[in-house]
């Protein structure tokens, strides 16, 4: 028996207390056993508990109703669910340009990174959504600045954590500009290319992180970036980010052909508490399934179309983009935090509506919608005392989803560590600390950090799917065209 085993109950035997009923022939004569001793019937259990005895039984060991309930810490095994935690590194730019926010200086990891990767041990996780610093790697076409990349990746490597590595995260290097930039998807292939060439060990991949999330921050409301305001340039950033994301799937392909590839996107929703819903709410409802839309060549509302087709989308990009999915393994990332429901009130004001819909209802429309194994990619509260919770009402979103039969490939709290400014969304510079991390920005474990400790002593070594043994993730390069 593995030390795992559910405690068996003593079943009480049916025939201890009942009359033993004689049996009798069709002619109405008593049966006799051989040598004449009137025979004694007895149930199948009396007769198991006999000759095999109660419980404990021969191949225990090998799974069935005494078998290991996946608890424990995760161990690796490939066709085990991800449970994972990110360090935040957003680094997008703003004050028209002349300030870079970037997470990985302002949070301390530069100088702790060693540290960081030591309690991502600590914790008992496996796997880190970690995103390399594509700003100040990239310094020109052609000319790259490995120093940093290399020390981590390399400690990465020899600790056996095993990265989700984030290539873009809101921000591009300086001598590129911004999103409307055309050249962005030609310069961040090339990038990527380098990234799977020099790390060969590394096979999943977020190539631009939140791409609806990234294009409307940078080109419609105006915070980061190129700072617009208006939806042509929405347009232009949501098609240069996917022709990016597609172009460097292709190029880690070439290197790397079981890549895997998970495309974490922002679930939002807008509700309308108006008598008369508008058309503008709808649209924009729909507008955030686009950057999916096009990645997996999944034809958008005829409205939506139109929308881009009047901002900016030609007709040859947009067969561009419907010719087909990228190569590699697709899984479908939703990230999810309270504050991306919003709740549109009739003065024209927002208030969070905070699960109303909440991860499991979202995400089960864009599965519905794509077809894609799902990851629950990002999450965390603000409210540092009530982090255990938040983390508690994820999961269980998650459990609902799976036995939906839903394929959930993981789950990650984001981040390891607390981060700085997310309350304005990174706009405004105020160094407010949020502490929605694992850990505080002293290192110091904050009660969610010990609530997902024992999260994964309960969970930590259950599959993907259930019987999800039978289906090792293979290393098998990726080959087929479609999915049936």
């Amino acid at each position: 028996m593995t030390k795992n085993k559910p405690k068996k109950t003593a079943t009480p035997s049916r025939t201890s207390k009942s009359p033993v009923k004689k049996a009798k022939s069709q002619n109405g004569n008593k049966a006799h056993a051989t040598g004449g001793a009137r025979s004694v019937k007895k149930d199948f259990l009396h007769i198991i508990k006999r000759e095999r005895g109660d419980g404990d039984y021969a191949g225990d060991q090998h799974g069935g109703a005494s078998g290991t309930i996946g608890s424990g810490l995760p161990d690796g095994f490939p066709g085990n669910f991800m449970f994972a935690t990110g360090i935040e590194c957003s680094y997008p730019m703003i004050r028209q340009g002349r300030l870079r926010r970037d997470q990985l200086r302002e949070c301390g990891h530069y100088e702790h990174w060693k540290e960081d990767l030591r309690l991502v041990q600590e914790m008992g996780l496996k796997v880190l959504r970690y995103g390399l610093p594509y700003y100040s790697i990239h310094r020109a076409p052609g000319k790259f600045d490995w120093s940093f990349a290399d020390e981590v990746m390399n400690e990465m490597q020899r600790m056996g954590i095993t990265p989700i590595l984030d290539l873009l995260h809101f921000g591009v290097p300086g001598w590129i500009g911004d999103f409307q930039n055309p050249e962005l998807p030609v310069h961040f292939a090339d990038y990527a290319d380098k990234v799977a060439a020099r790390y060969p060990w590394v096979r999943y991949y977020t190539p631009v992180n939140e791409i609806y999330v990234t294009a409307k921050m940078s080109a419609k409301d105006g915070a980061w970036n190129e700072q617009l305001k208006d939806d042509k340039a929405f347009v232009t950033a949501l098609k240069h980010c996917c022709a990016a994301s597609i172009l460097a799937t292709h190029a880690i392909a070439q290197r790397r052909p079981d890549c895997v590839i998970i495309q974490s996107e922002s679930a939002e929703y807008m509700h309308e508490a108006c008598a008369s819903p508008s058309s503008k709410v709808a649209l924009e409802n729909k507008q955030r399934l686009l950057s999916l839309d096009l990645l997996y060549a999944h034809q958008p509302d005829a409205d939506v179309y139109q929308y881009m087709m009047d901002n900016g989308m030609t007709r040859e990009e947009y067969d561009w983009f419907m010719a087909g999915e990228p190569p590699g393994y697709q899984i479908m990332g939703n990230d999810y935090y309270g504050r991306n429901e919003k709740i549109l009130l009739p003065d024209g004001t927002t208030c969070t509506g905070e699960d109303v819909l909440g991860w499991y209802h979202i995400t089960k429309e864009y599965y519905e919608r794509y077809k894609k194994p799902v990851m629950h990619t990002e999450t965390n509260t603000f409210k540092a005392e009530e982090g255990s919770t938040w983390l508690w009402k994820q999961w269980v979103n998650v459990l609902r989803m799976r036995k939906d039969g839903v394929p959930v490939l993981g789950f990650t709290w984001y981040s390891l560590i607390d981060q700085i400014d997310w309350d304005t969304g990174l706009a405004k510079k105020r160094g407010k600390v949020n502490e929605c991390g694992l850990f505080d920005l002293k290192r110091k474990i904050r009660p969610v950090g010990r609530a997902y400790r024992t999260l994964l002593e309960e969970f930590g070594q259950i599959t993907i799917v259930p019987h999800g043994e039978v289906f090792e993730i293979t290393d098998r390069p990726a080959s087929l065209k479609v999915e049936v």
